[in-house]
């Protein structure tokens, strides 16, 4: 962590406020407490707003505002913003594990010598926290995974991987919101959709909150699938006690 962030040029239309130099949640909350504050102030001439482990990417139009008046905006807004700037939310996302729906369960509980029911309860266990979105429309960056079920990429990525398929790689943990190649090792699935075009809110998760895996039956999944696909579904979600 940084005393002061540091505000660095990107190019003659965007700026980056950095507040560390490795992963930390203290280090993520700054930055997305910086985020809060300039989205509520909702200033003219910033024309987007980016956060991710370390840093907020800031996007101007430079005739509208000045690099130095955005940099002294972010110092003000820095300087006033406080641990409850930005209030995290717990999204419940269901997962049906094991068989078709993770075929690498059984892997991944080989590789640790432990039973596939240990690994689920294990992975159902912690709260994860949203560092950050990107790779893909809606691909959530979690932190916290134990350690106990850390498990190597696979050697050969696989061409097409369904989305909604929850993954392991080395420490961290997630879940594809699109199809797509990739080389995760596959535990379970999950009916709901990350990404929507067509939703009002296409991207359903958010920087800085937290996503907690809650395990359902096969007969569960095709239930919620076919209530996601008439639109009626809606995630759990309520205040992270932290």
């Amino acid at each position: 962590m940084y005393k002061i962030p540091r505000i660095l040029p990107a190019g003659d239309k965007a700026v980056v406020v950095e507040y560390g130099n490795e992963i930390s949640e203290e280090c993520n909350k700054r930055v997305l407490n910086l985020y809060s504050a300039l989205k509520r102030q909702d200033v003219t001439g910033i024309t987007s707003i980016i956060p991710t482990y370390r840093s907020l990417l800031i996007k101007y139009e430079p005739l509208k505002l000045t690099v130095d008046d955005l940099t002294a905006l972010i110092a003000k807004s820095d300087m006033s913003t406080s641990v409850e700037e930005f209030k995290p939310k717990v999204i419940e996302i269901p997962v049906a594990y094991g068989g078709d729906f993770g075929p690498d369960l059984e892997f991944v509980a080989e590789y640790h010598y432990m039973t596939p029911e240990e690994v689920i309860k294990i992975h159902t266990g912690s709260a994860y926290r949203i560092y950050m979105l990107g790779f893909t429309m809606g691909f959530a960056y979690l932190g916290g995974m134990s350690e106990k079920i850390a498990t190597p990429r696979l050697e050969k990525p696989r061409t097409e991987i369904p989305a909604g398929s929850v993954g392991i790689a080395g420490s961290q943990t997630g879940i594809y919101p699109v199809t797509s190649p990739g080389g995760w090792r596959l535990i379970g699935k999950t009916p709901v959709k990350l990404y929507d075009p067509h939703r009002e809110k296409p991207i359903l998760l958010e920087a800085g909150n937290y996503i907690k895996f809650v395990r359902i039956t096969p007969d569960e999944f095709h239930e919620i699938e076919q209530q996601v696909n008439r639109n009626a579904y809606e995630v759990k979600t309520y205040n992270y006690d932290g």
